[in-house]
C-alpha cells in the first residue's frame, strides 16, 4: 500500500441492532473497475473469499466492472457503496482513473473510491520524472481517492479491512450510538428533566396512557446536558462534533452545525454573524419570516425584492435575476443576500452566475434550503446551494429527510468564517436544554442519505413519474410541469423544480383547492402539503411508499368521476405593490406604537390608515408573503387589500393582526406631536 489514511479512523463497527428485525440483512457492492480482466478476476475472487472468512457484518460483495460499465453502474446500483478503480501502470491510466472519479463524485460523491496504481507512478522508485506524476498531482490524487493501493500488493485481508472500515465511518451514528448506549445502561436519574425517564408519568392514574402513547423511548431519551457522556451542543467536543464533522462531509460543506430549534433559528443565526449590529441586506420580499425577524432583531436596513407571481395558480415563484443583479450593483454597500431555494412549491434558482455576481462584490451569500437538503444525494437534484459557492446554507433536516420536527442544520464554506463567533451567535439563540433524540434524529437522517440517499430517491423520483402519469390520465386533474410553474417573467433565468414536490391543477374538477383538500382528508384520509385557489401539492418524500400512492391515485381517480360544474372561477389576489420605508424596521417594531382599525367605517379606516408607518409584519397565509414589514408605509392598496381577505365566508389567515373584540387593527407608529391616549400601546 502506497500510504496509510487510517491514523484517526475509527474501525469500531457500528451497532447494527437486531438484524433478524430488518426487511432484509445488510448488502454492500464493491466494483472493481478495471480493464486488465486478469487482475480484476484475480482481485474479487481473493477478496470474496476474505470477505467470506472475516466478519461482515455489512454485507460487503465484490464485483468486477470494466471502465465503460462503470457509470452505467453507478447510476442504476442502488447499493453500491464504494469503487476500487485501476489506474493501470502509466500516467495515462492515472488520468483515466482520476476522471472516472470526477464522475463519480459529480453522480454519487457518498461512495467511496480507492485508487489502485503501480508503485512508480507514486514517486516511489520511479526510472524518470517523466513515467511519475508531479508530487503536487500525487497530492490530489490523495485528495480525491479514500485510499492508495500498489497493484503488486497481495493483501487482500488489509484491502478488505479498508474498506470496510471507510464504509464503517460512514455508516456510523457516533452520537445516537452513544444515546442508545447510555439509555440502555439503566442509570439512576436524579436530575433534569423531571419527568425523570417517565417515571412521573408511568404509573399515575391520570397521565399514564399519554405514557403508553408516546412510548417508554420517547422520555427515557429525553436527558439533560448533565450527561457529559452525551457532549453538549452548545459547545461540542466528543460525540456531537463527529456527528456534525460527518454530516459536513455528507452534505458536501467545510463545517455543518446541528440546531434543534428549526431552521428559523438557523436563518437568525447566519444573518447575526454577518449582520450582527447592522448593515444593508438584500432579500427576496417572499423569503421565512424568520429573515424577516432577524432584520428586525439586528438593526438590517433591508433591501426588499418582488417574487414573480405566476397568474394563473396564484404561486409566488423566485426573483428575477436581472432584479437580484440590479440591487446588487445599486447597493454597493450591502453585506448580504438572502435567497430561498428551492421555494416552497420547489422553484430552484441557476444559483453559480447569481451567488459568483455576489461574491465579485464582496456580498456574501446564505441559501435557505429548508425545502431541499435532500438535494445533494441525487445527480437529477444537483447542484445544491453548497456547490454553487454559498457561504451559508440552512436546511430543515425534517422537511424532506428522516429527522424530527425542528431538527436542522447550518452548513458553511465561507472563507472568512469565524468560528468562535459562529458559536456565540448561535449559543444566543440555542437552547441551552436541546432535545437529545432530535440530536440523534439528525445523526441518523445523515447516516441513512450517506448510505441510501442516492436508492431512496431513486426510488421517489420513480413514484413521482407515476404519479403524475397517473394525474393526468384522469383528464380532469393535471400535473404541473416545470414550464406550467414559471411564470413569464423568468423564462430566460434556467429557473428548475423539484419534482418531489407535485403540484396538481384541480381547475377543471369544479372544486376550490381549500375544498378539494377537505374532500381528500374526509372522504380518503390523505393530508396534503399545500393549496391555493386552484391547485394542490404534495411531497414525495423517503417516508412515500407505494401504499400510500396507491390511495392517493385512487382518491384522485374517483373524485375526477364526479368532477362538478362551478358557476364562478376565483383567481389569484395579487399582492399590493411593496412601498418604501419611513424608518428602519427595529426602530419601527421598538418604536412609541398606536393600534388604529382596519375595518371600522371602510373608507375612513383607509384615511386614518394611509401614509401611517407599519410597526408589524402582515403576513396573509397563503401565500405567506409579508404586505406590510415594520418600518413600511402603508398605502391604500395595501389597506383595500387586507380589508378583502377579511370579508366574505372564506377570511384569509392573517399573521401579526392585532384583535381586539373581533375588531382587526393595525399597529402603527405613534406621530410626533399627536397626543397621547390614557394608556400607551405597548411595543412589542
Amino acid at each position: 500500500m502506497l500510504m496509510d489514511k487510517t491514523m484517526g479512523l475509527e474501525l469500531k463497527m457500528p451497532d447494527l441492532g437486531n438484524l433478524s428485525e430488518s426487511a432484509q440483512p445488510l448488502e454492500c457492492r464493491v466494483a472493481l473497475i478495471s480493464a486488465d480482466r486478469q487482475l480484476a478476476g484475480d482481485w474479487v475472487n481473493a477478496l470474496n473469499a476474505t470477505a467470506a472468512q472475516h466478519e461482515n457484518p455489512f454485507g460487503l460483495r465484490f464485483e468486477a466492472v470494466t471502465p465503460a460499465g462503470a457509470e452505467r453502474l453507478v447510476r442504476e446500483e442502488g447499493k453500491l457503496q464504494a469503487l476500487i478503480v485501476d489506474g493501470g501502470s502509466d500516467v495515462q491510466g492515472l488520468q483515466a482513473a482520476d476522471d472516472l472519479a470526477d464522475k463519480v463524485h459529480g453522480l454519487r460523491s457518498q461512495i467511496n473510491i480507492f485508487l489502485v496504481a503501480h508503485g512508480a507512478l507514486a514517486g516511489a522508485g520511479a526510472e524518470s520524472q517523466a513515467d511519475s506524476p508531479s508530487p503536487q498531482s500525487l497530492a490530489n490524487l490523495r485528495q480525491r481517492f479514500d485510499e492508495l493501493f500498489d497493484r503488486r500488493e497481495g493483501n487482500f485481508n488489509h484491502m478488505f479491512r479498508l474498506v470496510q472500515a471507510f464504509i464503517a465511518r460512514r455508516a456510523s451514528t457516533p452520537f445516537a450510538d452513544t444515546l442508545k448506549e447510555y439509555v440502555f445502561s439503566a442509570r439512576d436519574a436524579w436530575h433534569t428533566p423531571g419527568h425523570s425517564g417517565g417515571d412521573s408519568l408511568r404509573n399515575s392514574p391520570w397521565v399514564g396512557d399519554f405514557y403508553r402513547f408516546m412510548g417508554e423511548h420517547v422520555f427515557n431519551t429525553d436527558l439533560s446536558v448533565s450527561v457529559q457522556v452525551l457532549d453538549s451542543l452548545l459547545e461540542p467536543h466528543s460525540v456531537i462534533q463527529e456527528a456534525q464533522d460527518l454530516a459536513a462531509q455528507a452534505f458536501g460543506a467545510r463545517h455543518t452545525f446541528f440546531l434543534t430549534n428549526g431552521t428559523s433559528t438557523a436563518n437568525k443565526v447566519v444573518i447575526q454573524q454577518i449582520l450582527g449590529g447592522g448593515g444593508k441586506i438584500i432579500v427576496d420580499q417572499a423569503c421565512h419570516k424568520s429573515v424577516h425577524h432577524a432584520i428586525v432583531m439586528n438593526r438590517c436596513e433591508p433591501v426588499y425584492l418582488k417574487s414573480v407571481l405566476h397568474p394563473e395558480f396564484g404561486i409566488y415563484g423566485p426573483v428575477k435575476r436581472a432584479d437580484i443583479e440590479a440591487a446588487l450593483d445599486e447597493h454597493g454597500d450591502a453585506r448580504l443576500l438572502v435567497i430561498t431555494s428551492c421555494t416552497y412549491d420547489g422553484l430552484r434558482y441557476d444559483l453559480k452566475p447569481i451567488i459568483d455576481y455576489a461574491h465579485e462584490r464582496g456580498v456574501k451569500v446564505l441559501v435557505d434550503e429548508a425545502w431541499y437538503a435532500h438535494g445533494y444525494f441525487h445527480p437529477a437534484l444537483r447542484p445544491t446551494a453548497l456547490e454553487c459557492g454559498a457561504d451559508y446554507v440552512t436546511q430543515s433536516t425534517h422537511k424532506m429527510l428522516s429527522a424530527f420536527s425542528q431538527a436542522s442544520m447550518i452548513h458553511v464554506q465561507d472563507p472568512d468564517f469565524d468560528d468562535h463567533r459562529f458559536r456565540e451567535n448561535l449559543n444566543m439563540h440555542a437552547s441551552t436544554s436541546p432535545q437529545y433524540a432530535m440530536i440523534a434524529s439528525l445523526d441518523v437522517a445523515r447516516k441513512q442519505m450517506a448510505m441510501e440517499g442516492y436508492g431512496r430517491l431513486e426510488q421517489c423520483l420513480q413514484m413521482v413519474e407515476t404519479l403524475r402519469r397517473a394525474v393526468d390520465e384522469t383528464g380532469v386533474f393535471r400535473a404541473l410541469t416545470r414550464e406550467d410553474l414559471i411564470a413569464e417573467p423568468l423564462a430566460g433565468d434556467n429557473i428548475r423544480l423539484d419534482p418531489t414536490k407535485v403540484t396538481i391543477d384541480i381547475s377543471a374538477s369544479g372544486y376550490s383547492g381549500k375544498e378539494m383538500q377537505i374532500k381528500l382528508f374526509d372522504q380518503y384520509g390523505i393530508q396534503v402539503e399545500k393549496t391555493t385557489y386552484n391547485t394542490v401539492t404534495v411531497l414525495v418524500t423517503l417516508g412515500s411508499t407505494e401504499s400510500k400512492l396507491l390511495r392517493l391515485i385512487h382518491a384522485l381517480k374517483q373524485l375526477a368521476r364526479n368532477a362538478r360544474k362551478r358557476a364562478h372561477i376565483a383567481s389569484p389576489r395579487r399582492l399590493p405593490e411593496f412601498t418604501h420605508f419611513n424608518c428602519l424596521p427595529a426602530d419601527a417594531y421598538f418604536a412609541d406604537t398606536e393600534e388604529l382599525p382596519l375595518m371600522d367605517n371602510g373608507a375612513e379606516a383607509t384615511k386614518n390608515l394611509v401614509g401611517r408607518t407599519s410597526a408589524d409584519e402582515i403576513v396573509p397565509y397563503p401565500p405567506g408573503i409579508p404586505v406590510l414589514v415594520p418600518g413600511q408605509e402603508i398605502s391604500a392598496p395595501i389597506v383595500q387589500y387586507l380589508q378583502q381577505l377579511l370579508q366574505g365566508q372564506n377570511a384569509t389567515e392573517i399573521h401579526g393582526m392585532i384583535f381586539r373584540s373581533d375588531e382587526p387593527l393595525l399597529r402603527v407608529v405613534r406621530e410626533e406631536g399627536k397626543k397621547k391616549p390614557g394608556k400607551k400601546s405597548a411595543a412589542k
